[in-house]
This record gives structure tokens, C-alpha cells and sequence, in this order.
């Protein structure tokens, strides 16, 4: 398990790394830098694990309200930033890793 928490810490600091062009940027490398301590802190088990399901709590409930309006998709390729619904969509996949992320690490980290 202690490589699970490595591996999603070091995935979380990417993801905080690539906000960096994001117009919003403040925001979302906050949040992967607060998910990627969780992780690094959950090493140690230095927090109770009812911090991780409170932290899983609050990227659900910023995932459904992130939620596009229409769903479009999460495209990768030369259509990628068609539209605002997909970066949505793909804002709230991230919010979505994390709570995933945070209720594994609140079971069994």
C-alpha cells in the first residue's frame, strides 16, 4: 500500500505542475497539492482516516459541481478545447480521481 500512496502523491504533484497554464491556475494546484499531501501524510498515518473521507466528501461534491452542463467528452486530441464542457469534464475526471484516491486511503492507508 505504501507504493499506492507514492505513486498517487507523485501523480497529484503532475497534476498540480500541469495548472500552471490553467486560467484558474491557484485553484486546482491547491487542490492537487492538498490530495497529494494526503497522500504523503497517509504514509506516516499521521491523520485519522475520517480526514480522508471528509476530503473524499468535498472532491465528490466539487466533481457534481463541476459537472458540465452537456457532456461532451474528454477528448485528447486535436478537438481538444472545443468547448468549455470539456474542460469541465475533464475538471471534474480530476475531482473524481481524487475522492476515489481519498476513500481507498481512508479505508486501508
Amino acid at each position: 500500500m505504501r507504493l499506492v500512496k507514492i505513486f498517487f502523491g507523485i501523480i497529484f504533484v503532475i497534476f498540480a505542475y500541469l495548472q500552471l497554464n490553467d486560467p484558474d491556475s491557484g485553484t486546482w494546484i491547491a487542490i492537487y497539492s492538498f490530495a497529494a499531501l494526503a497522500c504523503f501524510m497517509s504514509i506516516r498515518e499521521l491523520w485519522p482516516s475520517w480526514v480522508f473521507y471528509v476530503l473524499a466528501a468535498g472532491y465528490i461534491i466539487g466533481g457534481i459541481l463541476q459537472w458540465p452542463p452537456q457532456f461532451e467528452g474528454i477528448f485528447f486530441g486535436e478537438t481538444a478545447m472545443r468547448s468549455l464542457n470539456i474542460e469541465l469534464a475533464r475538471e471534474s475526471l480530476g475531482l473524481g480521481i481524487c475522492a476515489v484516491v481519498m476513500l481507498v486511503l481512508g479505508k486501508w492507508g
